[in-house]
């Protein structure tokens, strides 16, 4: 249930006389990023409060404030890395509730808009499945650290400000939800904080609170492929074996589905399809399955045919690349901070959302640990944050633009860019260091830059070579090793 919090100072909080380190901290939204935020405050602050809209379920369930958690989720290697780094020891607690490793790319079938990607061992791996099982496993962990209170049903609806021109943030209004009323809302009220961060994901309302105050709003930009998805979950055939545990056929400009299967927790399978362009994928089993034979590879559909779907199919719709550059602004309230799908929402597709988040918040923690405290930390660290989204975007945002209908203001130097982008992933069929430039990118361990390696660069000169329609045996299978991960 909802508790009202001690909205005063603890001792050293003070504003007479100048904030002192330390202090409350309040993070708007229980989602990943808001956890991960909260996980970064309370290593700097005497308490964080967490104020959700919706009431948290007690185990992995879902819940109406994570529209996607329906849908295939994938940690990358640079997520769950920066994950262990804000929370030690939590990547073994997920493997721990169920969480799978997929090497990268020595377990995956992987298609590519270029062929199938050869097999390998690298020290990559991403970590699949549900959303909710990974938010548990965070919450779960916050919920025991003594400085951290979640404050639920409870929504902001506005920045509380001092000095002129709204210089500072000095914490933010909420109001609880209240049935016995007619709007079904309480009265507002105020929680005072030392540092806010907006973690409330797409419907963030910092812009128009920014307009509120004086302030200039951001700038967009927008890529959209116009992507649906469905999603169902299922149990594996009696006695199947494969030398695979993930499977992924992307999509192209020409053939715009696509598929991919993840191992989940309980030995099950999770396969979301995606349409572009407008299309819907069914939302029943038989068209689900019937959906998944038009996939550019068989592989998909004749590995479902003969597995048990578990529960219905579930159809998502909102996918839009889309981020706001409050980096570019030239005010900025001071201790005051958007994070997460607020800051920059990706194609779920690419999977980058929940590492782009963690990565994120180690920024703010390392900036938090360098300032000594959260005075002076909020602006520079709009620009730390754009970098944590660069990354993914260069992925999600620019193999989006491939499809015509997503194109609007692209100039000359994104197409060319798309052109050279492509001309990797055709590579990244029979050259491994394309192929490892492609996985450094995608799982976020290398700057864009990974694309213009020499031995790349080289690889694309040569140009394209025959591969094979089949997708790809592993003739070995060395032990997958975490060395060089911290």
């Amino acid at each position: 249930m909802s508790s009202r919090p001690d909205t005063g100072r603890r001792a050293g909080g003070g504003r007479s006389g100048g904030r002192a380190a330390g202090g409350q901290a309040v993070v708007l939204g229980a989602g990943l990023a808001g956890m991960f935020a909260a996980a970064a405050l309370s290593r700097h602050m005497e308490r964080v409060v967490v104020v959700e809209r919706d009431r948290l379920p007690e185990g992995p369930e879902w819940r109406r404030g994570v529209p996607q958690s329906r849908h295939a989720h994938n940690l990358m290697t640079a997520g769950h890395t920066a994950m262990n780094r804000l929370l030690p020891g939590v990547r073994d607690e997920l493997r721990d509730a169920g969480m799978v490793e997929v090497g990268m790319p020595r377990d995956m079938l992987l298609l590519t808009a270029g062929g199938w990607m050869p097999r390998f061992t690298t020290p990559l791996f991403m970590m699949t499945s549900s959303r909710d099982l990974i938010d548990w496993v965070v919450r779960d962990r916050l919920h025991a650290d003594p400085k951290v209170e979640f404050l639920e049903e409870t929504e902001a609806v506005g920045l509380l400000t001092e000095g002129p021109r709204h210089a500072e943030v000095r914490g933010v209004r909420v109001r609880g939800r209240d049935a016995s009323r007619e709007a079904g809302r309480g009265e507002p009220y105020e929680i005072e904080a030392d540092f806010v961060v907006d973690a409330t994901g797409r419907r963030s309302r910092t812009p128009e609170w920014l307009r509120a105050m004086g302030y200039e709003t951001p700038s967009e930009s927008v890529v959209d492929a116009q992507v649906a998805y469905s999603t169902c979950v299922f149990d594996p055939p009696p006695g199947h074996e494969a030398d695979w545990n993930c499977v992924l056929l992307q999509s192209t400009p020409d053939a715009p589905r696509q598929g991919i299967l993840n191992p989940i927790e309980g030995g099950r399978w999770m396969v979301s399809l995606a349409a572009m362009g407008g299309e819907r994928p069914p939302l029943d089993h038989d068209g689900f399955l019937g959906y998944a034979r038009t996939l550019r590879s068989p592989v998909l559909y004749d590995t479902l045919v003969k597995a048990r779907p578990v529960g219905p199919v579930h159809g998502s719709g909102r996918t839009e690349n889309r981020r706001r550059h409050y980096e570019r602004l030239r005010r900025w309230p001071e201790r005051f901070l958007v994070l997460g799908d607020g800051a920059g929402a990706l194609n779920p597709s690419y999977g980058q959302g929940m590492s782009v988040a963690a990565c994120s918040a180690v920024a703010l923690d390392e900036a938090l640990a360098a300032a000594g405290g959260p005075a002076g930390v909020a602006s520079g660290m709009r620009k730390k944050v754009a970098r944590c989204i660069d990354t993914a975007w260069a992925i999600a945002a620019t193999g989006d633009l491939g499809y015509p209908w997503a194109i609007n203001d692209a100039g000359l130097s994104t197409r060319m860019k798309l052109r050279y982008l492509y001309r990797v992933v055709g590579a990244s069929a029979w050259s491994k260091p394309a192929a490892r430039a492609l996985l450094d990118l995608n799982q976020m361990v290398s700057s864009p830059a990974a694309v213009f390696r020499p031995r790349v660069v080289t690889a694309v000169m040569r140009g394209s070579r025959q591969v094979s329609d089949l997708p790809p045996a592993l003739a070995e299978r060395p032990p997958l090793t975490h060395a060089d991960l911290p």
